[in-house]
């Protein structure tokens, strides 16, 4: 048991240091590719105003995926409250960004739930995945949608939106067939998963506006929809690197300024950067902690 603790360990470490390794090889090859002397203008010009609006809009795109993920809990008989849910919400987003050679915040999520009120393990970890899952399907088909506002429908969007679809069908069935639990809500959390990416690209639209940015925004927000999509995979610490990379070739693409492609990037970052900072209270204040008891602020009904 010792030694195959050890290993998982291990495991992690080299994980870890791979994901590392990746972010910084990204920021390397970028900072051949952007004037620093241009980007020292650029932030000494940019609109800060317009970034408290996009921190404002992150903010409240991920008050809503909390909701979205609150209705998972409660598929599998977890009535947490709105505000304790915030609070945990916000201390996984900590975790995801600042410690992910610690803990996930998706782990933290799913053990806390089910070594404090004992439910199990599986149903809390697919609580947490098919909550990602849901966000993911809601960027993929915002994705497609931009994709055939730039291009237009002929011919690769036409596909563009089959696929975004067929993907959406897709994860109804496997929900349906594999996760029975949470298909009763299936549609409110993917409006719940619409709304939040739409924050998030009205989120980087401050962010451009911060910049001065005026022309070709739809063309900037495909960038930064594929970015996402990108940031999602877990090869980076955070998405860091990876972001800024699609936008880099995203200008190569539109014959965008590449230094402005890549701040816009970075300013984006910032935004998770400040939000996710929120969350570092909680880890000194335990957001699940009651006045009282814990009777019907989380119940689980055991199936037999």
């Amino acid at each position: 048991m010792v030694s195959s603790m050890r290993g998982m360990k291990f495991g992690k470490g080299i994980k870890n240091l791979f994901k590392v390794l990746i972010s910084l090889v990204c920021i390397w090859y970028i900072s051949y590719k952007i004037d620093f002397r241009q980007l020292s203008g650029i932030l000494a010009r940019t609109q800060y105003i317009w970034m408290v609006f996009a921190v404002l809009s992150f903010l409240f795109s991920k008050l809503l995926a909390s909701f979205r993920l609150n209705i998972y809990f409660r598929n599998i008989h977890i009535h947490l409250s709105e505000w304790k849910n915030i609070k945990l919400y916000l201390l996984g987003m900590f975790y995801n960004l600042f410690l992910p050679g610690s803990i996930s915040g998706d782990g933290y999520k799913v053990i806390r739930l089910t070594k404090e009120y004992g439910v199990p393990y599986k149903k809390t970890a697919a609580a947490v995945l098919l909550d990602r899952l849901s966000g993911l399907i809601a960027l993929v088909l915002l994705l497609a949608i931009c994709w055939i506002t730039v291009f237009g429908a002929f011919p690769n969007g036409v596909w563009a939106m089959a696929g975004a679809v067929g993907l959406i069908a897709l994860f109804y069935m496997v929900t349906k067939w594999v996760f029975p639990s949470f298909v009763d809500s299936f549609w409110s959390t993917f409006i719940f998963g619409m709304a939040v990416q739409v924050l998030q690209v009205a989120s980087m639209y401050c962010v451009l506006r911060a910049l001065h940015i005026e022309l070709h925004l739809v063309e900037y927000i495909l960038i930064f929809l594929a970015s996402s999509v990108v940031a999602v995979l877990p090869f980076t610490i955070g998405g860091l690197g990876a972001r800024e990379l699609i936008f880099l070739w995203g200008a190569n693409v539109f014959g965008f300024d590449s230094t402005v492609s890549v701040t816009a990037s970075a300013l984006f970052y910032l935004t998770t950067v400040i939000s996710s900072s929120f969350g570092l209270y909680f880890i000194f204040s335990d957001p699940l902690k009651s006045s009282g008891p814990k009777s019907g602020e989380i119940q689980y009904a055991t199936e037999n």
